[in-house]
């Protein structure tokens, strides 16, 4: 269970040679009808994930009835210990599956803003805003910052977020000089303080994005956020969207309040906090999910000179996160977040035949890992420390100084040479760029 799955191996051992395929190869491998969006079939999930929130609160209503009466009186609980160890199972399935459903809201609010479900922009925006707001997401700020990541992912100076914190960030003497007790003073942790920060980052993370930019992009000044309509992240044009954010989201917790004054505050955290903290940490940036598509040891980040939207957009990984209950409420954004970079216009609906179509085009740079996800979320968080202040293409280092995968040089070399450019790779026209490459 905690080990490398064989995918992750498999790139450790193959020294990192960047994607020459093209765009439009890409483009040319998906049928058409894929690109399709079905209102009535986006409504069924949309209706789905709202009927399965409102059956969770049911449920959750349900247990004290249920813990007094003896479940009807065909479970037997005489001694108070028995009663208290029943409450406490039925609250931690409820927080368990009301926390998924919380995070089914955004995973289909994040394609309600990427205006993949219908094609009235109406729609998708009130929609959108609507389930974003009632789990305290700011759905106009979230969608601005998000699609500008999608236009420059995995760049290292325009990425809007998981940016990699460089060696001077840390204040290391340069890697020809650095010894291993340089690293070990700056970096070395013991496992128990390294479960309390990846505690603090999955429960707290969000809140960190959102009110100072917290693995944000480093080329926004201090102070940036996403509640300002004057923040640097965000144009002229959007600053009415994030005014209407705020104040769904004053509207929001308003309606929280009114509803502990009535019932009070436990109840409060025990029907919303509980799970909307869990939501958090599946879902929302830069915690379970979203950290592990774009930080990875085997997968890179690229400075201008190497950097292309498809290899950006290729510089990412599947995972088949939480089996079936992913496909389900998460919509299929772990399991088919390739695709999704290269088709965010697609639905998540069509996105597993999207990644069959497209794995053949990708062959190694198709990136899969069937790593136990809450392994690789520490293999992560404990590997992904820093990246070199030089280099085009790099890997993030450990807290030892040390990349477990390499740039095969001689091959990046041998494709610049051959006429590889950005601009070319990804075009879309008809006349397909011609050039020699090494073989992927």
């Amino acid at each position: 269970m905690f080990k490398n799955g064989p995918e992750y191996e498999q790139r450790l051992a193959r020294p990192f040679v960047p994607p020459t395929i093209t765009l439009k190869q890409l483009h040319d491998a998906v049928p058409k009808h894929l690109l399709q969006k079905d209102p009535l079939r986006s409504t069924g999930y949309v209706l789905r994930d709202v009927f399965f929130c409102i059956l969770f609160f049911a449920f959750g209503a349900s247990i004290e009835p249920l813990v007094s009466s003896s479940f009807g009186g065909y479970v037997p609980l005489s001694a108070p210990w028995q009663a208290s160890l029943a409450r406490a199972a039925l609250w931690l399935i409820y927080w368990w599956w009301q926390g998924i459903a919380f995070a089914s809201f955004f995973c289909v609010a994040h394609e309600l803003g990427h205006g993949t479900l219908y094609s009235s922009w109406w729609t998708n925006n009130i929609l959108g805003f609507l389930l974003d707001t009632f789990i305290l997401a700011p759905f106009f700020a979230w969608k601005a910052s998000h699609n500008a990541h999608h236009k420059a992912v995995n760049s290292i100076e325009r990425d809007e977020n998981y940016v990699p914190h460089l060696r001077s960030d840390y204040k290391l003497p340069p890697k020809e000089r650095a010894t291993t007790a340089d690293y070990a003073e700056v970096l070395e942790e013991t496992p128990l303080f390294t479960m309390v920060r990846m505690f603090v980052m999955q429960a707290m993370g969000w809140w960190l994005y959102l009110t100072c930019n917290k693995l944000g992009s480093k080329m926004y000044p201090k102070g940036t956020n996403h509640f300002s309509p004057y923040s640097p992240l965000f144009k002229k044009e959007q600053r009415l969207g994030i005014f209407i954010s705020d104040v769904g989201l004053i509207g929001m917790m308003s309606l929280l309040y009114v509803f502990a004054r009535a019932y009070g505050w436990k109840a409060l955290a025990m029907y919303y906090f509980v799970p909307y903290v869990l939501c958090n940490h599946w879902y929302v940036h830069p915690l379970m999910m979203t950290f592990l598509h774009h930080s990875d040891p085997t997968i890179p980040h690229y400075r201008k000179d190497e950097w292309s939207f498809l290899r950006g957009a290729a510089a990412t990984v599947d995972r088949p996160t939480l089996g079936w209950i992913g496909r389900f409420f998460f919509h299929n954004v772990a399991h088919d977040h390739v695709a999704h970079h290269f088709f965010s216009h697609v639905p998540f609906y069509n996105q597993p035949a999207v990644t069959d179509a497209i794995k053949g085009v990708l062959g190694e740079h198709y990136n899969y890992d069937s790593t136990n996800t809450f392994y690789a979320l520490y293999r992560s968080f404990t590997e992904c420390v820093f990246v070199e202040e030089e280099g085009a293409i790099v890997f993030y280092k450990n807290q030892y100084g040390v990349a477990v995968r390499e740039v095969a040089d001689s091959a990046v070399v041998a494709i610049k040479e051959a006429g590889w450019n950005q601009a070319r790779q990804d075009e879309l026209s008809d006349t397909e760029p011609e050039f020699g490459c090494v073989t992927d």
